[in-house]
C-alpha cells in the first residue's frame, strides 16, 4: 500500500509576450521573464517584469531597460535568508536612486529617466506583484479578467493623463505591493498603457476566453492582443506579457498560515445553517475546541465533514497555528489510512477544514458494541492501528494523540486515523516551529510520560499510546480506573500526573486467563523510559504474534509478586487462610 507525502509537484510556467513600437519612432517599453533553476525556485521564485519608459523623454528608452535588466540582476543577487518583499523593494528603492541622480548629473530637468515598472514574481503559490506607474498586471481566472494594479496617475486637461508616480520621478519611491494566492490554470497578464488604453477590459476578457481555451501558444496571443490595440487605434508602444500557471506544487506552511491567519472563526452552527457552499445536516462534535459537523456540498451534492475552531481561541495564536499544520498534514499525506482533509476554496468566509466523510465507527464506538473482544480480533484492530501509523511515521510526522475516538474502523475492517490537531511533523516545523505548550495537547491518559513532561514527542510516544490503547482492548470493563494500564487522571491534575510513579498494573488482575507473554508485550510497549520501549511497531505486533523468549526470561527473573502478582496474592491467601485456622484451632483447644 503506498502512502506519499505529496511534496514532488514543480512549479510549472508557459510564458510568452510581445512588443512593438506600434506607431512610434522607436520602442521605449521593455519587458523580461527569468525562469529560474530548481537550486533559485525555492528562495527566489520565477520573475517577470515590464515597464514603460516616460515618452516625453528621449531617455524613457534606456530607464524601461535598465530597470528590468538591473531588477532581475540584483534581486538574483539578495541573500537567500530575505523575503520576496524586502528583496525587490530594496532593489526598486535603489534604481529610482540611480535613475534620479542621472537627471540631475546630465541636468535633464525636462529629460529624464523615467519609467513605469511591474513585476510579478512567483514563488510557491503565491504571486508577489510590485507595480508603480500605469502598466498593469492583471488575473484572468475561471473566464474573468481582473486588475491587480492601480494606474498611478491623473487626468489633465481634456483627454491627457499624467503620471503622479514614476521610477526616477523623485529621490523616494513608492512601491504598491499585493501578495496572490494562485490556482492552478491562472493566467497573468502585463500590459504597457499602449494596449490597455486601446483594449478595454471587456475586450480583453473576450480574447483571452477564445485564445485560452484553444491553447495557443502564447507569444501568439501576446501578439494578437498587441496588433489588435493598434488597429483598435493605440497610438503608443503596445506590450504584453503572459504567465499561465500550469501547475503549482503544494503549499508551504508559511503559505497556509499567512492566508487563513486572518480569516475568522465561525460561529457555531445549527442543523440547516450554510457556510459558503455548505449545509449542516448534522452536529458530529461540539467541544471546547472544536466543533465538527457532517456538510453537505450544494454545488456538487457530497457529503463532507466541516471541523472549524472554536471561537474561544480566536486569540490564539498556537491553537491556531495547530489547526493550520492539522490541515498541511490532511492536503499532503495520500494514503487510505488517513483522513484525507480537502484544499480549501479559492475564498472563503471562515476558517475551518473539509474532511473525507467516513463510512464508519470509532474505536471508541467499536469497544462499547464489542465489549469482549478475541485477542485474534484484538490484533487485526492494533495491527491496523499500526500500518496507519506507520505511515505518518515514514513522513517524519508524530500524531500525539492517539485514543480510541481518533480512530475509525470502517465497514470493510480498514483503520483510518483522524484529528491531526496535536501531530507534529518536521517539514512544517521547519518552517513555523511547534510551541511547546505547558499541557500536552493530546488526551493525557493516553500520551506518554516524556510528553506530559514537558519533553519532545517522538514515533516512541506513539507507540506507549497504541500500547495504552490494546491494553484497553483486552481489559474487561471501558472507561473506568481498570481500563487503562497506569492511574487515570485530567488536565485538572496535570502536575500530579507528572510526578506520580508509573507503576503498571498487570492485565492478568481482570484477565487471567490471557497469556503472560501478551500482558508481557504490552507491558514494555507502556514502559515509561522511551528506551525500554519497543523501537519500532513491527517488533511490537510481532511480540503480540509469539512468544518472546526474551520477555518471558526477563519475567521469570522477577521477583514473584513481580513475576506473577496472582499467584503471589492467591498463595499469600492461602498462607494467611491457614494460618487464621491454625490460631483458630489453637484457641478452641485452650
Amino acid at each position: 500500500m503506498k502512502s506519499t507525502l505529496q511534496t514532488s509537484k514543480d512549479l510549472i510556467l508557459r510564458v510568452g509576450g510581445n512588443s512593438t513600437q506600434g506607431k512610434r519612432e522607436s520602442n521605449q517599453d521593455a519587458f523580461i521573464v527569468k525562469q529560474t533553476s530548481l537550486s533559485e525556485l525555492q528562495f527566489k521564485g520565477h520573475v517577470a517584469c515590464i515597464a514603460d519608459g516616460v515618452s516625453c523623454s528621449d531617455k524613457g528608452q534606456q530607464a524601461s531597460h535598465t530597470a528590468v535588466t538591473q531588477f532581475v540582476e540584483d534581486y538574483f543577487s539578495t541573500p537567500d535568508s530575505w523575503g520576496v518583499k524586502q528583496a525587490a523593494t530594496t532593489i526598486l528603492a535603489t534604481i529610482n536612486t540611480w535613475l534620479y541622480q542621472q537627471q540631475n548629473e546630465h541636468d535633464l530637468q525636462h529629460n529624464g529617466w523615467l519609467t513605469t515598472f511591474s513585476s510579478v514574481i512567483i514563488k510557491s503559490n503565491t504571486a508577489h506583484v510590485f507595480h508603480v506607474g500605469d502598466s498593469r498586471v492583471s488575473l484572468y481566472r475561471h473566464g474573468k479578467l481582473k486588475s491587480l494594479t492601480k494606474d498611478h496617475q491623473r487626468r489633465g486637461a481634456g483627454q491627457h493623463r499624467y503620471l503622479t508616480r514614476a521610477l526616477g520621478m523623485d529621490t523616494t519611491i513608492d512601491v504598491d505591493y499585493q501578495a496572490i494566492s494562485l490556482e492552478q490554470g491562472d493566467l497573468l497578464l502585463l500590459t504597457t498603457d499602449g494596449v490597455h488604453e486601446a483594449l478595454n477590459s471587456y475586450v480583453l476578457n473576450s480574447e483571452l476566453t477564445a485564445t485560452k481555451e484553444k491553447t495557443f501558444p502564447l507569444d501568439s496571443i501576446a501578439a494578437n492582443l498587441c496588433d489588435l490595440a493598434i488597429k483598435k487605434g493605440s497610438q503608443d508602444n503596445c506590450s504584453c506579457l503572459l504567465i499561465d500557471v500550469v501547475e503549482l506544487p503544494d503549499k508551504s506552511p508559511q503559505e497556509l498560515l499567512e492566508r487563513f491567519e486572518h480569516y475568522p472563526i465561525p460561529p457555531v452552527l445549527t442543523v440547516g445553517q450554510k457556510i459558503d457552499q455548505y449545509r449542516v445536516q448534522r452536529i458530529l462534535y461540539s467541544g471546547v475546541r472544536s466543533h465538527v459537523y457532517q456538510v453537505m456540498d450544494e454545488n456538487t451534492l457530497e457529503r463532507y465533514v466541516l471541523k472549524a475552531p472554536s471561537q474561544q481561541f480566536a486569540e490564539d495564536s498556537d491553537y491556531l497555528c495547530s489547526f493550520i499544520r492539522e490541515q498541511w498534514i490532511g492536503e499532503k499525506v495520500n494514503s487510505d489510512r488517513i483522513m484525507i482533509i480537502h484544499p480549501q476554496l479559492s475564498e472563503v468566509s471562515f476558517l475551518y477544514h473539509v474532511c473525507a466523510y467516513l463510512e464508519g465507527i470509532t474505536l471508541r464506538q467499536w469497544m462499547f458494541d464489542n465489549p469482549k473482544p478475541s485477542l485474534e480480533q484484538v490484533r487485526t484492530l492494533i495491527n491496523g492501528v499500526m500500518k496507519a501509523v506507520r505511515v505518518l511515521q515514514r513522513l517524519h510526522i508524530v500524531h500525539r494523540d492517539l485514543k480510541p475516538e481518533n480512530i475509525m474502523i470502517m465497514p470493510t475492517g480498514n483503520v483510518i486515523l483522524i484529528d491531526f490537531g496535536a501531530a507534529t511533523a518536521d517539514g512544517f516545523d521547519e518552517v513555523l516551529p511547534t510551541i511547546e505548550n505547558e499541557c500536552p495537547l493530546g488526551e493525557i491518559n493516553y500520551c506518554a510520560p516524556e510528553y506530559i513532561n514537558g519533553e519532545k514527542a517522538t514515533h516512541q510516544s506513539d507507540i506507549f499510546s497504541i500500547g495504552v490503547i490494546c491494553y484497553e482492548l483486552l481489559a474487561k470493563v471501558t472507561l473506568s480506573d481498570n481500563s487503562l494500564p497506569y492511574k487515570q487522571t485530567t488536565q485538572q491534575y496535570l502536575q500530579a500526573k507528572r510526578h506520580q510513579s508509573w507503576d503498571y498494573h498487570s492485565l492478568l488482575f481482570q484477565r487471567e486467563e490471557l497469556p503472560v507473554w501478551i500482558d508481557e508485550a504490552i507491558k514494555k510497549a507502556c514502559h515509561p523510559l522511551p528506551s525500554q520501549r519497543y523501537q519500532s511497531m513491527s517488533e511490537f505486533m510481532a511480540d503480540l504474534t509469539v512468544p518472546n523468549p526474551q520477555l518471558l526470561r526477563n519475567k521469570k527473573a522477577q521477583a514473584l509478586i513481580d513475576r506473577d502478582p496472582i499467584l503471589f496474592w492467591k498463595g499469600l491467601s492461602i498462607i494467611l487462610s491457614i494460618t487464621v485456622l491454625i490460631e483458630l484451632g489453637l484457641l478452641l483447644s485452650s
